[in-house]
């Protein structure tokens, strides 16, 4: 009985303890999103890859102490896949290197494959140095329309490119193993080419809403 007694009055002190130290010290509360956060997360909802658009984009986040405006998150995108092309364009020729001993028809498709990402590692290239002359607002008119219709026309052909990449080695030439690494990397990257394009898009439909339609 002692023994049970002497257990409680311990128990009793340590909670007592516990719950003063809680009021000396709260727990912190966890740190609001940052407005760059939050639009960025508003405007990766409008991709067709929302979670992928977030995880590609937040790490910029800190670069804003406030907002970002939806050119500098398209010109962010743009960067972000060129990145991810040179690291698949590296990627592949790369297994293009090991299979050219072969002669085969594996080594064809893969060379086939390597050729589309070189591409469209161009086209991107193109992208944005094209972007850069795209002011904050917009610019004119003319001079709006012109460079936001080479983004577009340059940034759908890479997209096209990384497309007939995957349909070029999902036949039977290329072994399992190979297919699926380069599947997945081309397919990653044709994602955020995809997301890129469409936060350019909206760029673009915002300033032609803003500008163009005015009398």
């Amino acid at each position: 009985m002692a023994q049970i007694i002497t257990f409680l009055a311990l128990s009793l002190l340590v909670l007592t303890l516990t719950l003063v130290q809680a009021q000396q010290h709260p727990v912190a509360p966890r740190r609001a999103r940052s407005r760059a956060r939050v639009f960025i997360e508003s405007q990766c909802q409008t991709t067709l890859y929302p979670t992928l658009c977030v995880k590609c984009l937040s790490p910029y986040v800190p670069s804003f102490t406030k907002t970002l405006s939806h050119r500098q998150l398209a010109q962010i995108a743009l960067k972000v896949t060129l990145v991810r092309a040179e690291t698949t364009q590296a990627y592949i020729n790369g297994v293009a290197q090991r299979l050219n001993r072969t002669k085969g028809p594996e080594a064809r498709s893969v060379k086939e494959c390597l050729d589309q990402i070189n591409d469209g590692v161009d086209q991107l290239t193109k992208c944005i140095k094209e972007a850069q002359h795209i002011k904050e607002d917009g610019g004119s008119s003319s001079e709006f329309t012109w460079h936001a219709s080479n983004v577009q026309t340059w940034m759908s052909t890479a997209l096209t490119d990384a497309s007939m990449c995957i349909d070029g080695i999902s036949g039977r030439a290329i072994g399992g193993k190979t297919k699926a690494l380069i599947k997945a990397r081309v397919l990653n990257l044709q994602q955020v080419t995809s997301i890129a394009l469409a936060l350019f898009n909206r760029f673009a439909a915002r300033f032609r809403a803003a500008h163009l339609l005015k009398p």
